[in-house]
């Protein structure tokens, strides 16, 4: 395959009109973890951003949560003014993003989400997104990523015992 993946292509192209200069990194081994990802990439877990997509009383909403911490349902719920967070699928992924799960990249989307960033991420001066797909990777730093997603930033993280 001769140049990036159509979907690396719409996360660059994206991310200039956003002012933001997305270089992607690839991975043949795949980064669909964030264990996976930053193992590959040479950074710390907490710096990869977890692109995760609930549905919060029927309305699909998109969470950035660091790789070092799990999603908190009922605190997105909340923060998303609703009563009951759910899982949705693949394909529901791919529907009201037009990437799949893994590589969800945090802008280029197909629809507008609601979006609720993780208070965690603004520690560190770099952070790693999927570039659309499960391979490919890009930095930028967290108040790109706030400001390109439009995001909320909302403490999301599940406590230890919850």
């Amino acid at each position: 395959m001769n140049g990036p993946h159509r979907n690396v292509t719409r996360v660059i192209e994206a991310g200039a009109a956003l002012g933001i200069t997305v270089v992607p990194r690839g991975f043949p081994e795949g980064t669909r973890t964030a264990a996976d990802a930053a193992a590959a990439i040479g950074v710390g877990v907490g710096q990869i951003v977890k692109s995760l997509i609930f549905a919060v009383d029927g309305e699909l909403t998109l969470a950035y949560v660091s790789g070092s911490n799990q999603l908190d349902e009922a605190k997105l719920a909340l923060a998303a003014g609703g009563e009951r967070c759910s899982r949705v699928d693949a394909d529901a992924v791919r529907d009201a993003t037009g990437f799949p799960i893994g590589g969800v990249p945090p802008f280029g989307h197909a629809t507008t989400l609601r979006v609720f960033v993780d208070p965690d991420l603004l520690q560190y001066d770099e952070v790693w997104a999927a570039a659309g797909t499960w391979h490919d990777v890009f930095a930028l730093t967290p108040q790109q990523l706030v400001a390109a997603s439009g995001g909320l930033v909302v403490d999301l993280r599940r406590t230890p015992n919850a």
